[in-house]
């Protein structure tokens, strides 16, 4: 947890023609520079990759170091509110940047988030159910982690752990004193391996007067430790969907968090009383940004995730999120974005990102194959 409470967002709203900084020129910075195009404002994107797919749809780019502080200042002063498009952006260069310009979301949703004993401690400061954790700083700890844990275990770096990079699987001691040697006895924390029956995510909105929108869970597969499908509806039990937003409502809200918010959770099963199972969730962890588990929204809600962060950083009144439609959203790796247009099917609708040069593991865009509605869960 952390050692400050949140302070309140800022309530103030910015108007069509105000320009919006973005630190991140990936999919999720392009995306986003379109939706803010689309409501009036400008955008300039900070970025250290000359190539920044970003960089194409927006008014501005800076190419720098996220560590520039010269840079970072310069930045600053030319926008009227900065955001981020992923969860690594360096705790220090926010605190600078909120110290001459607005700032959404804050950053101790930064800080809580892009390390995973900080967001925990968080979640368990909440009595949210989370899975057991031990942190790891040495190998005297990380024995004691594996007593109180056991195996099997995952074993993962407190910070830049994305897509299963920065984890391993731990299936005995042995294996998991060779894993800690391999991160290079990095802080690392170890974590109960769950047995869930699958993995669903809520993609949430919140803007500075508090007024919250979530969207429909998604049921989220992965292939190769990147996400694969997200598919509404999730088909899961109305009672798991219902705690699953309370949840994310609970989480953003104790962050005093301003734009769009995912929480990944575990679906397990528990054993009842006679027998039986019941469905439960764990929280896996949260992400302060648009996400790619939310990109379903795009084609099928009023207000998609993107024009809701915009929306809720510059403190407009939040877009409907109910879904419109049934949807599965497909990410497009490495060359299999070369497969579009051939195959697309009159529901399918391909978002392209325009990065330079496919390779293996990187994604490259993504496909939402929509169909009637058929139910909310």
């Amino acid at each position: 947890m952390t050692s400050d409470p949140a302070p309140p967002p800022f309530t103030d709203q910015l108007l069509p023609g105000s320009t919006i900084g973005i630190l991140g020129g990936g999919q999720l910075g392009r995306m986003l520079a379109v939706a803010a195009s689309g409501l009036g404002m400008k955008t300039h994107i900070f970025c250290p990759d000359p190539q920044s797919p970003a960089f194409d749809v927006s008014s501005h780019q800076t190419i720098a170091s996220y560590d520039d502080d010269d840079a970072l200042k310069k930045f600053a002063h030319s926008v009227d509110l900065v955001t981020y498009e992923f969860e690594n952006v360096p705790a220090e260069a926010a605190r600078l940047i909120k110290n001459i310009t607005l700032l959404a979301p804050g950053v101790n949703a930064l800080e809580t988030s892009q390390d995973r004993l900080l967001e925990k401690r968080f979640l368990e400061s909440l009595d949210i159910a989370i899975s057991p954790f031990a942190p790891v700083r040495s190998a005297a700890q990380l024995q004691q982690a594996l007593e109180k844990i056991g195996t099997p275990s995952v074993l993962k770096t407190t910070r830049f752990g994305y897509d299963g990079k920065g984890q391993q699987i731990i299936r005995s001691p042995e294996q998991a004193h060779k894993a800690y040697q391999e991160f290079s006895r990095r802080e690392l924390v170890l974590e109960a391996f769950v047995d869930f029956e699958c993995e669903i995510s809520v993609v949430i909105a919140r803007n500075g007067h508090g007024q919250i929108e979530p969207y429909e869970p998604s049921l989220n597969v992965h292939k190769n430790h990147i996400l694969h499908t997200s598919t509404v509806p999730a088909g899961i039990k109305a009672s798991v969907s219902e705690l699953a937003t309370i949840t994310a409502t609970r989480i953003i809200t104790a962050l005093q968090y301003q734009g769009v918010l995912a929480v990944e959770f575990f679906v397990t099963k528990n054993k009842t009383g006679d027998g039986s199972t019941s469905p439960s969730l764990l929280v896996n962890e949260i992400a302060p940004r648009v996400h790619n588990s939310g990109h379903w929204t795009q084609n099928a809600c009023p207000a998609d995730q993107f024009e809701q962060h915009i929306r809720a950083i510059c403190n407009w009144p939040l877009g409907r999120s109910e879904r419109m439609a049934d949807v599965v959203m497909q990410n497009l790796v490495g060359g299999e974005v070369n497969l579009i247009p051939q195959g697309l099917l009159p529901g399918d609708h391909p978002h392209i990102y325009g990065k330079a040069k496919s390779r293996p593991g990187r994604k490259m865009g993504h496909v939402n194959s929509v169909s009637p509605l058929s139910g909310k869960t």
